[in-house]
This record gives C-alpha cells, structure tokens and sequence, in this order.
C-alpha cells in the first residue's frame, strides 16, 4: 500500500514538473525568439522555411537602431515617465491607502468603490477630457504631464493594493509609538512603512511595468521626439511599405532589459509583498 502510495506521489510529482517546464517554456520562447531574430541578417529573417538559429549572427540591428532611430532618448524618456509615475503614485497613494485603513470617515466605503468604477471604464474615454486639460496646464507633450496621465488609472491600483497592506499592520504598534511621543506621521514613516516595505515594493514593481508598457496615452498626448516613450517610437518604425523586423526585434529586447534589472534587484521583497497579500486574503 505503501510503495502504492509512494509511486502515485512520484507520478504526481513528474507531472507537476512536466507541466511547470512546458509552461515556462511556452513563456519564454517568445522572448528567444526575438532575441534570435535580433541577431539575423535582414535576409534570412522573412524565409519560405522557419529559420529559428540564425546562420549569420550579426548586431547591426543594435547600431541601426542605437545610432539612427532616436532609441537612447526613447528610453530615456520612458526611464523618466516610469520613474515620475511611481514616485506620484507611491507618495500620494500611500497616504490614500494609509488613511482609508485607520480613519472611518462619510462616504469611505463609497469612496473605495469609487476606485473600483475608475478602473472599469475603457482607457481611451479618457483621451480626449486629458487632452484638453493638459493643454490647458501647458503640459502636452511634456514627460511630466505624461506621467500625470499614468497617474489616472494607476492611482487606484496602488491605493487599493496598500490599504490591504495597511489593514494587515496591527494599530497597537502605532498607538505605542504615539504614546512613546511620535505624531501620527512620524508613527507612520517609523513604523507601519518599514513594515510594509515589501507591498510598497510591489505595488511599485506594478505600477513601474504599467507605466513603462503604457502604449495609447503616450501616442496620443506626446508628438515631439523630446517626449515620446519606446512603445510609440518603436510603432513609429513601421512603415507603409516596410517592416523592420529585426530592428523591431532589437528594439524589444533593450526595453526589456530595463525591468530585468528591476526585477533582479527587487525580487526577494517583490515575492515577501506578493506572499504578504496571499496570506492576509
């Protein structure tokens, strides 16, 4: 009975694997297959036979796309809207989320709700009020109105995350540092941030990869080269009558390298914040 036992948990174990392995394959293959077309020769991309390893490896896709197409000042850009989205929403979310957790107010519940029903609608009903509002602000077609743009649908994401971080930190340690001399805010800077280090962490990494992935927002209010994210500069790259596919394939593999290094230096608190969460729910 035993061995019976210990044989379907073997069986159970090397299906369990099989199919984690084929899923992580049917994930990454995508990945390698623009990284190897980022290497082949313009040819030998478009065949009458699938041609996964290239026969000529060759980086001239990276220097084309590095040296005529305004790529370095894409990413830059996109490194500055990402980086202004996330320090608006984080800092201004939190205290949202701080104080939806501990205070009981009118009109809180509906309040939260009212984050619910933003997200809800489609985000190109938005283009056109943005539009006229940052035109008005004189920030069209400016990085800072653009991430002023992200905050609009990505401020409920971040509110909602942190309050359910918030509501898993007991309110006795506040109410002793309080006692021990500290205001409301220097308990909540001393205390319940470090402690919820790991849901800012990934809240963060949320926001950071909405906002850098962000494709109809920054079309439709930037125009000038000063302002454009990678996602609009590397659809501008497609012509009528020609499709750059390695160069399209080079460009993807630089905008992800990015948040690789993001995800490397943030994963341990990244998988504390997401295990956090899963736990309280």
């Amino acid at each position: 009975m035993f061995s019976n036992l210990r044989r379907t948990k073997l069986l159970f174990d090397l299906l369990t694997a099989a199919i984690l392995i084929a899923v992580t394959l049917f994930a990454i293959f995508p990945l390698v297959w623009t990284f190897l077309t980022s290497l082949k020769v313009e040819a030998d991309i478009v065949t009458s036979t699938m041609q996964y390893i290239p026969e000529r490896v060759t980086f001239d896709n990276y220097v084309a796309l590095w040296q005529r197409s305004g790529f370095p000042q894409l990413v830059t850009n996109s490194l500055i809207v990402t980086t202004l989205t996330m320090t608006i929403c984080m800092s201004i979310g939190s205290l949202a989320a701080y104080s939806l957790s501990r205070f009981r107010f009118f009109f809180r519940d509906q309040m939260l709700l009212l984050y619910l029903v933003v997200r809800m609608f489609p985000a190109v009903l938005m283009i056109i009020p943005l539009f006229i509002i940052l035109r008005n602000l004189g920030m069209l077609d400016s990085r800072f109105g653009l991430a002023l743009a992200y905050t609009t649908f990505l401020m409920p994401i971040c509110v909602w995350m942190m309050k359910g971080f918030f509501d898993a930190i007991p309110v006795d340690l506040e109410e002793a540092a309080r006692i021990d001399g500290c205001t409301r805010l220097g308990a909540l800077n001393r205390i319940v941030l470090p402690l919820v280090r790991s849901g800012l962490v990934a809240t963060s990494v949320f926001i950071g990869i909405a906002s850098w992935n962000e494709f109809l927002f920054a079309l439709m209010l930037t125009t000038s080269q000063g302002s454009r994210t990678w996602p609009v500069g590397l659809q501008l790259m497609v012509g009528e009558f020609q499709l750059p596919w390695g160069t399209l394939s080079a460009g993807g593999i630089i905008s992800i390298v990015p948040i690789i290094i993001f995800f490397s230096i943030v994963q341990r608190s990244l998988i504390r914040g997401i295990t956090a969460g899963a736990i309280k729910g």
